[in-house]
Order: structure tokens, then sequence, then C-alpha cells
């Protein structure tokens, strides 16, 4: 299968610096819940904030509600993770799908707050009508037990009812200790040429490293949400023992699942605590998405019942949307507006709700009136659990002649062929827009870009076209390029390499550890990565992924 699903654009752009600082609330107090409120990012006129509350008593709790006052001219921008009322200065704060806390739990909510001339801080903050330094009492306990036992996987092809949202964490395979996500795509066209099947996943090392995995793709097509053409490899391809991630053959009983659904099942099954999602759109089928935003409702109720088929709907636990791009053009150009986006997400959350991720890949053109400024991404933001930022294709060799330069650069550098192509100028407009750095994941390429003709070793060369690849010119996987030519140089966070008349930029253990504590220095939830088939057979570039979260 050729199909591919890369994203060219062009950007210009220019993004203000951001001033981390934390300020800490009263500290949490033993015998009481407790709430601490600490700053993440200040852009200058706005600030993301954030209130955690400490269940530090014996007891469980069912629910909370945190009230706090906030300094003249200051004004909530927008909020997650709870609901909320304002009076003047006086914000309230109510638990929605997070009030359970168990004893010694945690939960949280969060807030861009809007300001003028020098920050203060929140003040007077109260929890369920007493101090925030943990003066409060449970006002409720629960008869249930307050941990939650590991969670089955179904085993039948029956619709599961509708889960809630644990209140701590599963005690198998938990996501990565410090909370971060770590996210890769599994393609489904990957079973064919390049002999990449969801055993891999699991031979690889790359399952226990993975919270989530997006398969792409799913069609758009007629304003609804559509599994593609190609049912063999979703469903219906049977795996031998030897093939199978488990062991265990594939039957053709009467409702047997096969395919990468039904190992995708399995998977999960070894390891309780990964999540799937189901990516829609992307490159080459993002054009359906304009027809879509026509009737947000009708798409969103198609994309539920697909998800939500008998045959599979265990199997995902949530919905990616990859359009590419609102408002703007990819393959196809989108006139639905700067407000469709928003509402299209908005959609697909109101009939998901909670217990259900709503996530979207989505542009990195931080350009003055690019990408990001065509679609209100600020906006759509308090509906997406989180954003994948494509932060790679910033070059290529679509500019047959060069300058070469990395195709993923963390930063900016002396020569950089336009500035504000850079990862740390989209995640900062981003954030200036007043998406949650929480809801930022940083993307990474597990593949190269590069040129021939090139006779310059530095970047900055010129070119007379593509360098060869495997699948496609221009383009090469990294565990091809670290064998066939190997980095000799790094340059804004990312490495390069000349041999021979090739030029290739892409990243390796080494840069991806040093994207990975950037990443964290912003205060973003994590990282994502596409695709698994150009790791390594020990998945070296997870690893480092895993090991820089």
């Amino acid at each position: 299968m050729s199909r591919k699903r890369w994203h060219l654009f062009g950007l210009v752009a220019a993004a203000g610096a951001l001033v981390a600082g934390v300020v800490v609330a009263p500290a949490n107090a033993a015998g009481g819940v407790s709430a601490a409120f600490s700053k993440g990012s200040d852009w200058g006129t706005g600030y993301e904030g954030k209130y955690t509350i400490t269940n530090g008593s014996s007891a469980s709790i069912s629910s909370w509600t945190v009230e706090f006052d906030l300094a003249a001219g200051q004004k909530i921008g927008s909020l997650w993770d709870g609901s909320y009322t304002v009076s003047g200065q006086h914000v309230t704060v109510k638990s929605t799908w997070n009030g359970s806390v168990a004893a010694g739990g945690t939960a949280s909510f969060g807030f861009n707050g809007v300001y003028s001339g020098t920050f203060v801080a929140p003040s007077g903050c109260k929890i369920n009508g007493g101090s925030c330094d943990g003066g409060s009492t449970p006002t409720t306990t629960p008869t249930t037990p307050t941990t939650p036992t590991t969670p089955t996987t179904p085993t039948s092809n029956t619709t599961p009812t509708t889960p809630t949202t644990p209140t701590t964490p599963t005690t198998s395979n938990p996501p990565n200790p410090g909370g971060y996500k770590n996210v890769g795509y599994f393609v489904q066209w990957g079973i064919y040429g390049r002999n990449y099947h969801v055993k891999n996943i699991e031979t690889s090392g790359s399952a226990s490293k993975l919270t989530h995995i997006n398969y792409a793709f799913g069609n758009v097509k007629n304003g609804q949400c559509s599994a593609t053409d190609d049912t063999y490899a979703d469903y219906d391809k049977a795996y031998d023992a030897a093939s199978s991630v488990d062991g265990v053959a594939d039957t053709w009983d009467a409702g047997a699942l096969r395919g990468n659904f039904g190992q995708l099942r399995r998977l999960k099954k070894m390891h309780p605590g990964l999540k799937v999602i189901w990516s829609f759109g992307g490159w080459t089928w993002s054009g359906g998405f304009g027809q879509a935003a026509q009737n947000p409702a009708a798409f969103a109720q198609s994309c539920y019942n697909l998800l939500k088929d008998p045959r599979w709907a265990d199997v995902f636990d949530g919905i990616d949307i990859d359009w590419e791009y609102p408002n703007a053009c990819g393959l196809s150009c989108d006139t639905s507006g700067a407000a469709a986006y928003k509402n299209l997400l908005a959609a697909l959350r109101a009939k998901f709700g909670s217990s259900y991720l709503v996530t979207s890949a989505i542009t990195a053109d931080a350009s003055s009136g690019g990408k990001i400024d065509a679609a209100d991404y600020g906006g759509a933001a308090q509906y997406v659990d989180w954003f994948n930022v494509m932060t790679y294709d910033f070059f290529g060799a679509w500019a047959a002649q060069g300058p070469t330069a990395p195709h993923s650069p963390l930063t900016s550098y002396t020569g950089i062929p336009q500035a504000g192509f850079t990862s740390a100028d989209a995640i900062a407009k981003l954030k200036g827009k007043g998406v949650p750095s929480s809801k930022l994941l940083l993307g990474i390429g597990f593949y190269g870009r590069g040129w021939t003709g090139v006779t310059q070793s530095a970047p900055g060369g010129t070119a007379t076209g593509a360098a060869p690849g495997t699948y496609e010119a221009g383009i090469e996987d990294y565990k091809v390029l670290k064998n066939t030519c190997p980095s000799n140089g790094t340059i804004a966070g990312t490495a390069y390499a000349k041999c021979g008349s090739n030029w290739w930029s892409y990243d390796t253990p080494a840069t991806i550890g040093g994207k990975m504590s950037w990443a964290k220095q912003q205060g973003l939830g994590g990282a994502f990565f596409w695709e698994l088939t150009g790791d390594t057979s020990g998945g070296e570039l997870i690893t480092a992924m895993k090991n820089g979260l």
C-alpha cells in the first residue's frame, strides 16, 4: 500500500517568549481536604493556572467545590475539568467527572487567566466551604471500595456499557509515572510492504512504553465517519498463532474479530493500561471534513455509531480528528470558516461525553495569518483531551534545490531558511491563543527527510532533488538511516548527516532526549510520534521518548 500521511506546509512564524513560573498556595495538610494553586506558563497577558485537590483524610469524597478570588482586572479565559461560575472577582469551581477522590488521592482542574500589568496570584481559597490548607473534612463517604480493581477486557463482541472515568489510575500497566502521554501512530497499511503488525508493537518492547495508540486512519465520507475500503486489514485478516500478538490463532467462528482490530484487542488485554484511539482524516482523507462541518451533530453521531459497533466497541477508547487543515489548504483547500473546527469538536465532546477521549492532530504553522490563525484552536481546546501538534515536515525536498535544513527543528538557528519554522514557535503561538500547555503534545518523526546532489555538509547547501527512499523519494525510516547515513552533526536540536551526495535530517535517541526535556520544561502534556514502523526492531526511539518523559 502506498497511502501516506505527510504534512507539507509553508510556514512563516514568529512567536512570543513564554515566562514560566510557579506560585503555590497553602501547602497540603494531613487530616483534611486541601487545595493548592500553581502557575505554569505566562505569556505576559495571560497565564495557565491549576488547582490540585488533595484528600489527606482517611475517607473518600464524592465531590468538591473550590472557591477563590481573582485580583482586580483579572478574569477567567477558559477552564477545564470543572464547571465554574463567576460573581465579580469571586470564582466558584465545582467538580464534574473528577469529583470522587479516594483517601490519599488527588484531583485537579486548570484554567487560563487573563491579566494586564503585573501578575497577582488568586487569593481567598476555600474548598468545600473550609480553608484550602487542609481544614476541610469529607462531606460524603461512598460505601464502595475506594481503590478500583483492574478493569477487565471484554472477551465477547457485544457493545459494553459506557465506562465511567476512573478516579485513580489503574494498578496494572499504568501510564508514565509522571503522567506524561507517549502516543504512537499505528498505520493500517503497515501490515503490507512494511510487514509491521500489532505483534511487532509487543516484540519491540514498545507496548509497555506507550500510553496510547492512534490507529490511522478512518475516512470521512459524505459528512460522516467511515471505515476505509480496506476492511481486510482492519478486521478480517486471519493471524496464525506464530504471527498473532498473544500466540493464539484467529478463528473463523461467527462474530470473531480478526485483523488489526482483533490484534489490538488482544494487545490491550495484555496491557490493560494501554488505550487505543481511532484517528480519522490525515493528509489523504481530510477532504470530507468540510461537509462534516456543515452538520457537526450528525457527524458526531456517525462517529459514535462507528466506534460503538458491536464488533469492536471494546477496542477503541476515543476518537482523534486529523483535519488537514480547517479553513486552510492541505491536499485540498477548506473554506468552512474559522469556527467550523471548534464546532465540530464541541459536537464530538457532547456526543462522546467525558468517558471517551477526544483528541486532534493539528498544524504547526505559526506564521502570521497562517494555519493556526485560520481556525479557532484556542476555543476548541476546551473540548479536547489534548492536541497532537505536528512539529515536523517544516522543510523537505519539495523545495528540490534546497537549501538543506532539518525538517523538525526545535528552535531557530542562524541561517534557518524561513524564520519561525520551529517547534518552539508553534507551541508558543498555541499557548498565546489560550491553549493550556498540558493539552499540547510535541510531535516527533520516526523518519528523515533528505536531498541529493548536495556538496555541503552543514545545513544550508544547495541540492538537485529528493534523495532516494525505500518507499518514496525524499523520505526514509530512522531504522534505515541510522545504518546507511549515520548522524554526524546536530542543528536546532535535530540530527543531520551527509553521505555521498545525499543529505538527511532526522531525530536520534539523543536529540529525542533533548526534545523531551524541552517538552517538560514547557509544561507540555507529553509527546507523540509518526509512526511505529520507522523505529528499530528494538524500539530505540520510543525508548528514548519514554526515558525522556
